[in-house]
């Protein structure tokens, strides 16, 4: 039996690499049998931090239910400053960057209403294949039975030609 192998392929851009091929090699030892192949990725999935603080791979939503007061733009993103409606509460809510920022200042917003678009697109993908190694003795002695065989028809079919021009030539006499 052969063991799972196990493949770590790093974050990669899922619209350059919609498809991955790689090469397999086959073990030394290994029987000449049908092998199954699971494959299975998890592109786009990282929303959360193991701290908790969200990823730039989520949608942003706001925390307080108010009226935009101020967008600024700061080196890792967006801060959005929300106003309660009774204007006593100001909160801060950071955006980082790559989601596009769906609201304008002067906006009233509801708590939990999205700030940003879902940049996730990606998802969880499977596949399964099969591989048959094969011996090159094998291939090789398949190739020679295959000559054989092709062999065999010629010639019978050039012996059947044979025996018709000798039944003709019986007939003439």
């Amino acid at each position: 039996m052969i063991p799972y192998k196990t493949f770590l392929l790093c974050p990669v851009s899922g619209k350059k690499f919609n498809k991955i091929t790689f090469p397999i090699l086959s073990p030394k030892n290994a029987p000449f049998l049908k092998y199954p192949i699971y494959l299975g990725a998890n592109r786009g999935r990282g929303q959360v931090y193991p701290d908790g603080s969200k990823s730039n791979n989520t949608i942003f939503t706001a925390s307080l239910t108010g009226t935009i007061t101020k967008i600024n733009q700061v080196s890792d993103g967006s801060e959005i400053e929300i106003t309660s409606l009774d204007g006593t509460t100001k909160v801060i809510d950071k955006v980082l960057n790559g989601p596009e920022i769906l609201v304008q200042e002067g906006q009233p917003i509801t708590v939990d209403q999205p700030l940003t678009n879902n940049p996730n697109v990606g998802g969880f993908g499977q596949t399964e294949t099969e591989i048959v190694l094969q011996s090159p003795l094998r291939v090789q002695g398949l190739i020679l039975f295959f000559t054989f065989i092709l062999c065999a028809q010629v010639f019978l079919v050039l012996k059947k030609k044979q025996y018709e021009k000798v039944q003709l030539a019986e007939m003439n006499f």
